[in-house]
């Protein structure tokens, strides 16, 4: 075979058709150039996101979430622009576009319900931005850091360095605590018993130095403690702390336990151990019944 009859069949073979879409043929030749330039769209948006990071968000004062969703936002607007680029190119005019949603919807009818929820839901995260990067929240039984909003999913790292990829559809449909959204500062209850035999201005006034002492804690707003309740063997209180750093609260509820077990006993205020009253008494006599009386009742 010469080159030039390897050539022509090559074009062939590039040339066959495949398939019709809005009276448009599918070759093998369109497919590989749509994919080049879906594939240069996407290549020339991550550089530019690296470029704008590297250039121009840097000179600005903008949170980590912020940049993150103006980013996201330029990718999603590139990729579509780039999407029609490469229709136009295959030959498919801006009406191909209807027949791409005319496709999805098809394929929505077939099970991928949640896959355009958690895509629409992704959308409604970056743009309304009740999360965002960097966040402490809390869904479900996990809690940890957001690293990641994608098109499908969340990514959350949590406390123990483990990765969980979280629908996006569950940050719209769900309960979530953000611990960071808006106010970063929260606040931190502290709860101990005292026992009954304690001076109270003494647990107060030691409770309320703890609190001072503490370098974690705000001083505005100010410090409170709380007589919240009394128990069955404790006077239970309550030190109300405000905290500037939502991250590490653990730690610090940690620290504030152990300086107010110090603090207790450099004042001699005990902490009781749980107690339970137990009433004894002797048991009644049991009479004694002769067998002749079970034999004949009358007697």
């Amino acid at each position: 075979m010469t080159l030039k009859s390897f050539m022509e069949y090559f074009n062939q073979i590039l040339q066959y058709h495949l398939f019709q879409i809005n009276q448009t043929w599918i070759t093998p030749s369109s497919l590989i150039l749509f994919t080049l330039m879906i594939l240069f769209f996407y290549t020339f948006s991550r550089l530019l996101q690296r470029v704008v990071v590297r250039n121009i968000l840097s000179r600005f004062q903008l949170d980590q979430g912020t940049q993150y969703n103006m980013l996201r936002a330029s990718h999603y607007l590139i990729m579509i622009v780039g999407l029609v680029v490469a229709f136009q190119f295959v030959g498919i005019d801006l009406s191909g576009l209807a027949v791409i949603f005319g496709l999805l919807s098809v394929g929505i009818g077939f099970g991928l319900q949640n896959v355009a929820s958690n895509f629409v839901s992704g959308l409604i995260l970056l743009f309304e931005r009740p999360i965002k990067i960097g966040d402490r929240i809390t869904v479900g039984n996990v809690e940890g850091n957001i690293t990641a909003i994608n098109m499908r999913s969340t990514t959350v790292r949590t406390l123990n360095n483990i990765t969980i990829i979280v629908p996006n559809s569950e940050f719209i449909s769900s309960q979530v605590i953000n611990w960071s959204h808006g106010d970063p500062k929260i606040r931190l209850d502290v709860e101990v018993g005292v026992s009954y035999n304690s001076d109270l201005e003494t647990v107060i006034t030691s409770l309320e130095k703890v609190a001072q002492e503490s370098p974690e804690v705000l001083k505005e707003p100010k410090p409170e403690v709380i007589f919240s309740n009394f128990g069955d063997s404790s006077w239970n209180m309550q030190l109300r702390i405000w905290l500037e750093n939502p991250y590490e609260y653990q730690r610090i509820r940690s620290r504030i336990n152990c300086a107010i077990v110090k603090k207790f006993r450099e004042n001699g205020v005990e902490i009781p151990y749980p107690q339970r009253d137990l009433h004894l008494r002797s048991s009644l006599p049991v009479p004694i019944i002769d067998k002749k009386q079970l034999d004949d009742p009358k007697e």
